[in-house]
């Protein structure tokens, strides 16, 4: 169901319904209601992606360095410390598997810092308007699980594995050589993911909770609609 269509299709109906049987109370309503629910739907947009003219769009993009970055920093940190890397060369025969680490691992700071991103971007004082974080908030379980998904299917690549069984298997190397390394693979993988790439996949999750802004700009604007015809 797409709420956004909705909300601007009975917009609609009462701007012609107003207008056509010459209500001035339901076309304001109308008019109110349309407004708002396309503003709402074009911040929306907005988050995604660039448009002509309008600084601040296109956040998503603009701030990819910085989010990619930040999966990083988790990643190193979380699976990858200097001290979980000594653990494994004390048993250099180990068949690498980061599955159960990686889901007991707690992944809200890659979340937290994706809503740090949209807050602190020229986007921010636009979504705060319409209940800023709290809007987005929802979403958290969804990003957690595709982001939890991601990285298991990155920890399980031939390629990755084989690296790091390599590097376990050589009785000389020290845990920051090995730090060293998977920082470098981290970086390769997060490499091939594109700016478009990230946009889509927060973009499938969340444009189902941003929809309701554009419900709430609709239901709000008509409501202001209606005090406006009265006053």
């Amino acid at each position: 169901m797409n709420k956004s269509l909705i909300t601007n299709v009975i917009a609609g109906i009462f701007v012609i319904t107003g207008f056509l049987f010459n209500q001035a109370i339901v076309l304001s309503i109308g008019l109110f209601a349309l407004s708002g629910a396309v503003t709402n739907l074009l911040a929306v947009h907005m988050l995604f992606e660039k448009v002509p003219f309008l600084y601040g769009s296109g956040v998503i993009q603009l701030k990819f360095a910085g989010f990619k970055v930040a999966i990083k920093n988790l990643i190193l940190t979380e699976f990858f410390s200097e001290q979980k890397i000594s653990q494994l060369l004390g048993n250099k025969t180990m068949d690498i598997d980061l599955q159960p680490v990686i889901n007991e691992v707690d992944l809200n700071p890659a979340f937290d810092t994706l809503l740090d991103v949209i807050e602190h971007s020229q986007f921010g004082s636009m979504l705060a308007m319409f209940g800023g974080s709290a809007a987005i908030e929802p979403m958290r379980e969804s990003f957690i699980e595709k982001m939890r998904s991601s990285l298991i299917t990155m920890s399980q690549t031939d390629e990755f594995k084989t690296l790091v069984n390599t590097k376990l298997s050589q009785t000389s190397l020290a845990s920051d050589s090995l730090f060293t390394t998977v920082s470098g693979l981290v970086d390769d993988r997060l490499d091939e993911l594109t700016p478009k790439m990230v946009k889509d996949i927060i973009q499938t999750m969340i444009r189902e909770h941003l929809g309701w802004l554009v419900v709430w700009g609709g239901v709000f604007g008509g409501l202001f609609g209606l005090v406006a015809a009265i006053i």
